[in-house]
């Protein structure tokens, strides 16, 4: 199956309509387009709207889970590399390209707590501030963070200023989008 070929749901399946955040169900035997598949979620074509599909629903649309396995690896030592590793992975469901090469992270800082293990606070924005996908793309970030070792709290928190524009956004992911 490649992607863009019609694909019948197999059972019916939660999805995120795009880009508004609603919440809806699919209907087994509905007939989709998967548009895009990357950092554990598809983005599909259905009626004319897209939506975004949760990486524990992909035998839905015929796809196996993909998603790396997030749990804490009690040998390994927290980094701030392993946090900005976690943050590539999670995509705008509209844009090929992860937040990172986005520029939508605008600062991850992480603070030791009496424990020994840390407390991370990123600082995002959107695309555009009238997305509704916000809520649902910084709590994707906060999942994934949760999941690396010596991380105890992660507060993600949506900010507007100043305004994300193109010029924002990573060499790599201008030419992975035609603008270079």
């Amino acid at each position: 199956m490649n992607y863009g070929d019609l694909v019948t749901l197999t059972r019916d399946c939660d999805v995120t309509m795009i880009p508004y955040g609603a919440k809806m169900t699919l209907k087994k035997g509905d007939q989709i387009r998967i548009t895009q598949a990357l950092g554990g979620s598809y983005t599909i074509l259905f009626n004319g709207n897209m939506f975004r599909v949760e990486d524990q629903d992909a035998d839905a649309i015929g796809k196996e889970s993909i998603v790396q396995n997030w749990e804490k690896n009690e040998n390994a030592e927290f980094s701030e590399k392993m946090v900005w590793d976690a943050m590539k992975t999670c995509y705008d469901p509209e844009i090929p390209v992860d937040i990172v090469d986005l520029g939508l992270i605008y600062s991850c800082q992480h603070f030791p707590l009496d424990n020994g293990e840390v407390r991370v606070e990123v600082k995002m924005t959107l695309t555009a501030p009238g997305c509704g996908m916000g809520g649902i793309i910084a709590d994707e970030v906060k999942h994934k963070i949760l999941g690396l070792p010596g991380v105890k709290d992660v507060d993600v928190e949506l900010v507007w200023d100043p305004p994300w524009d193109q010029g924002m956004m990573s060499d790599a992911a201008k030419l992975h989008l035609g603008m270079l």
